[in-house]
């Protein structure tokens, strides 16, 4: 849709010029002033004759000035570097280093926050990504979802404003974490393009469907609102975002059709229509009616704890005691538990809160790791479930073996994991004298980015696949007719970098998904192992029936058999040979 021309276009409202902020009704600080000094090729550097003056200064015979700064005058030019400022001329820690990277990019954080919108209003997602190529490495990126919709107070900030979000502060499980993604991309689609990103969207039938077109002042990290009103739109309820931005479209295993194929995989409940640039319309149906199980937020454990974010929340703690403070910030801690941690600080449960000093929290940090607790609640996380996962590896990976299983939770740092890993095994679509395929997910999000530095790629490689009768050159993917899948699904996924393409390398999580897969391929041996002692079966099974006939005419010979009782002879045989090969 042209961000010009909004079809059903009902109210358009003037935007509301921004505030402007206090500093900038003062006026322009005084600079400083610059004096020249005679050039008679002295080399020693002129002091400035006021606070903050610059001086012009000859070094060496040649005559050449520089200007001399002085502490006044560096002051002056410091000033606070806003988050999308940052961002914007370091884009490529968000995803958005190529063209091709990037268009992918843009698709990734806007159905990550459609589908998590539409899971925690327990909505079926129903999706529709559409790119359309409008030439001179041009796309227009749409996409639509059936969620609860955005009250009109937060449209500008959820689009218009890096680091804004609900999913930052709460342990929880969900696709977005830092609050960046869609806000991101937009501001990558302004860069290239010099155009906003519009948001239709409508919260109920009941209510009209608002529209709004903004862009990020990337230099004090907030909105800047362009057109706002109601607009006409067929859809009860839900949000479509619309941008235009500088990518390449090429198809293959890093490409948007991938990243789609593989969504509709980890995520079996939602239905996708997609249209990729060449026009070509795919529709993944989902492969289960059911939602995933909902997740609560859980408050941190002690043992994921550090000392620095530990004095935070003492300070901003409104418990007085310090077992009380222990017992309402932590999980798995009850009254004993918390007594039990101050005993091992050699601190008063009853130590106000407010006087702890740096040396008191040092101990109570060491009280804390001396102290054997639970594990924290696992109801923040809810894994694919194995039926689940082989129905969306079905949906997508034609194959004549499927295996899955889910680890039991772990934890590291202190936050919940759970590690599931499946297999699809041959199939026509698969080839045999290539590497195996690797599907990576986090929190349901495929990853298609930085194989050789993800946690899911070494455990894989760690692998001994020999041992279920998979060929594998030293140190890599097995090879073969074989798709391996790992998912991760936590609270926290450890990424490497901002733009979330691989998961670091934690012993415990690569020992869970080693574990996993391991138990995948003990699946997979057996299956082979079957197929194996079948296909030997039928070997002989074939070779004998090719000479029942004349084992038939030899004993007709022999014994002076009849035509009757030599078929009935080897009618015989072939049922004693049935029963033998079951």
């Amino acid at each position: 849709m042209p961000h010009d021309e909004i079809p059903g276009l009902l109210t358009e409202r003037p935007a509301k010029p921004a505030p402007v902020p206090v500093e900038e009704q003062r006026g322009p600080a005084q600079e400083g002033t610059l004096r020249e000094l005679p050039l008679g090729g002295g080399t020693r550097p002129a002091t400035a004759e006021r606070p903050g003056e610059l001086a012009l200064t000859t070094v060496g015979a040649g005559g050449r000035g520089r200007r001399v700064e002085t502490a006044e005058s560096m002051a002056r030019q410091q000033r606070e570097i806003s988050v999308s400022e940052f961002f914007s001329k370091n884009r490529h820690l968000l995803g958005f280093d190529n063209p091709r990277k990037a268009l992918l990019t843009a698709v990734k954080e806007a159905v990550d926050n459609s589908l998590d919108a539409c899971e925690d209003a327990a909505i079926l997602p129903d999706m529709d990504i559409e790119i359309r190529d409008l030439g001179n490495d041009r796309f227009r990126v749409t996409v639509r979802d059936n969620g609860p919709g955005i009250v009109r107070g937060q449209i500008p900030n959820i689009f218009g404003k890096l680091l804004y979000g609900s999913k930052f502060h709460r342990l929880k499980m969900s696709r977005g974490q830092q609050g960046i993604g869609i806000s991101a991309a937009g501001m990558y689609g302004q860069l290239t393009t010099g155009k906003g990103i519009l948001v239709i969207t409508r919260t109920s039938a009941r209510k009209p469907a608002l529209f709004v077109e903004l862009r990020i002042d990337t230099k004090k990290n907030r909105p800047e609102i362009l057109r706002e009103g109601e607009v006409v739109w067929d859809f009860d309820h839900g949000t479509e975002v619309a941008l235009e931005l500088s990518g390449k479209y090429q198809r293959g295993r890093q490409s948007v059709d991938e990243y789609v194929r593989q969504t509709a995989v980890a995520n079996p409940h939602v239905r996708i229509r997609y249209r990729a640039p060449d026009a070509a319309v795919t529709v993944y149906e989902r492969s289960t009616g059911e939602l995933p199980p909902a997740v609560e937020a859980i408050k941190p454990h002690p043992h994921g704890v550090e000392l620095g974010v530990l004095q935070v929340m003492l300070k901003d703690s409104p418990a007085r005691s310090l077992q009380a403070f222990l017992q309402q910030e932590f999980s798995r801690v009850s009254a004993r538990v918390a007594e039990l941690i101050c005993e091992k600080a050699a601190l008063s449960p009853r130590a106000y809160v407010s006087r702890i000093n740096r040396s008191q929290v040092e101990q109570l940090l060491k009280g804390i790791a001396e102290t054997k607790l639970m594990a924290p609640p696992t109801n923040c996380v809810a894994p694919i479930g194995e039926a689940q996962l082989v129905k969306g590896l079905e949906s997508v990976v034609p194959a004549a073996f499927y295996a899955s299983t889910t680890r039991p939770p772990a934890v590291y740092r202190g936050n919940p994991f759970i590690i599931e890993a499946a297999l699809a095994y041959g199939g026509e679509g698969q080839e045999g004298d290539q590497p195996a395929r690797l599907f990576r997910f986090a929190n349901r999000v495929p990853l298609l980015y930085q194989q050789g530095g993800c946690c899911s790629a070494v455990a894989a490689g760690h692998v001994n696949w020999r041992n279920y009768g998979v060929q594998q050159p030293r140190g890599s993917l097995p090879m073969g007719p074989l798709t391996i899948v790992v998912h991760m699904a936590s609270v926290w996924v450890p990424f490497t970098s901002e733009s979330k393409e691989a998961i670091a390398s934690y012993p415990e999580i690569e020992e869970e998904m080693t574990l996993a897969l391991q138990e995948c391929g003990r699946k997979l041996r057996i299956f082979l192992s079957r197929k194996k002692r079948d296909a030997e079966q039928d070997r002989k099974r074939n070779y004998i029936q090719t000479y029942l006939p004349h084992i038939g005419v030899g004993l007709r010979d022999l014994i002076g058999l009849s035509e009757p009782e030599e078929l009935q002879v080897v009618s015989t045989l072939e049922t004693l040979l049935e029963r033998a090969r079951d």
